[in-house]
């Protein structure tokens, strides 16, 4: 069986008719060389398994599409590239992400060695939250509590972006006039990562 899946054109032809030979013969002919390959890209060895198991997977998902032409080991390596390029990317979006993060807890926390003055300031953030316009803290809490975006909230609420918009900046104004410009560290001392997703 393996001999004449060797043709190209021959295990595209089986890999889109569901046959489970062909996807085993693809990925034992394979996946050593992709392995290296994506290591070669990664220079993390979980990184380029998790990169491979991730091609397969996705070869496997959408056999139906491939083409007989296609030269399937080609075809593999720019698989192989394309999903090394979405996880760098991911992966930077996660480091600056946690730079922000970082960043917030210094203003409140290099600021404030006093535990109490901290316990008093996210004590009094969770105070003007319970104190917002009923409408203007459903809003606040579904985006940094549920994690929602505006366009959910929005649709959620049945209102218009622009309306969830406004709400969420009043909010945070008012939050913001009563603890200053530590806001964003304590908010994310109650909320978490979720309170950075959306930018004021």
């Amino acid at each position: 069986m393996s001999s004449f899946l060797k043709n190209n054109a021959t295990l595209i032809k089986a890999l889109k008719k569901g046959n489970t030979d062909a996807y085993t013969y693809l990925v034992d002919a394979y996946h050593q060389k992709l392995c290296v390959y994506a290591f070669s890209l990664s220079h993390d060895h979980y990184y380029a398994e998790d990169i491979v198991q991730n091609v397969f997977f996705k070869v496997w998902q959408k056999r139906k599409k491939l083409k007989e032409d296609f030269n399937i080991q080609g075809f593999l390596y720019k698989l192989v590239y394309n999903e090394f390029i979405d996880l760098y990317r991911k992966e930077k979006a996660v480091m600056s992400l946690e730079k922000k993060y970082i960043e917030a807890l210094d203003t409140v926390i290099n600021e404030d060695d006093n535990n109490s003055v901290l316990e008093q300031l996210i004590s009094l953030v969770k105070d003007e939250i319970e104190n917002l316009p009923p409408k203007y803290k459903q809003t606040f809490l579904l985006s940094k509590q549920e994690g929602l975006t505006n366009i959910e909230i929005a649709d959620y609420l049945n209102v218009s972006i622009k309306t969830v918009e406004a709400q969420m900046t009043k909010a945070f104004s008012i939050i913001r006039e009563k603890v200053g410009e530590k806001t964003n560290g304590i908010l994310f001392l109650l909320f978490g990562q979720k309170q950075l997703s959306n930018n004021f």
